[in-house]
C-alpha cells in the first residue's frame, strides 16, 4: 500500500492496455471490490481515458482525491470509495 500524508492506496488498476470504454469498466470492477472508504489508484493514458474515467467514476458517487500526471502520456487517477 501506498501512502500519502492525506490518504492510504488500498489498491492499484493499470487500465492503459485498455481502450473505452473498457477503460472505465476496470476501474468500476477494481473500486467495486474495495471497502467503504478505502482508496483506488487508477494508471490510464492520457485522451479519452483521462477525460472519461475521472467523470464516470465522480458520477458513481466516488471522490477524486487527485489527478498525477506522470510526464510520460500516463497519469494516476486517486479515487475515494464512497458508494
Amino acid at each position: 500500500m501506498a501512502t500519502n500524508e492525506n490518504y492510504t492506496i488500498a489498491d492499484t488498476v493499470d487500465i492503459t492496455d485498455v481502450v473505452c470504454p473498457v477503460t472505465f469498466v476496470k476501474a468500476k470492477v477494481a473500486i467495486e471490490e474495495l471497502e467503504l472508504g478505502e482508496v483506488l489508484s487508477v494508471h490510464l493514458n492520457d485522451g479519452e481515458p483521462l477525460l472519461n474515467v475521472p467523470r464516470s467514476l465522480k458520477e458513481e458517487g466516488h471522490q477524486i482525491l487527485a489527478l498525477n500526471d506522470n510526464e510520460d502520456g500516463t497519469y494516476d487517477l486517486i479515487v475515494k470509495k464512497n458508494a
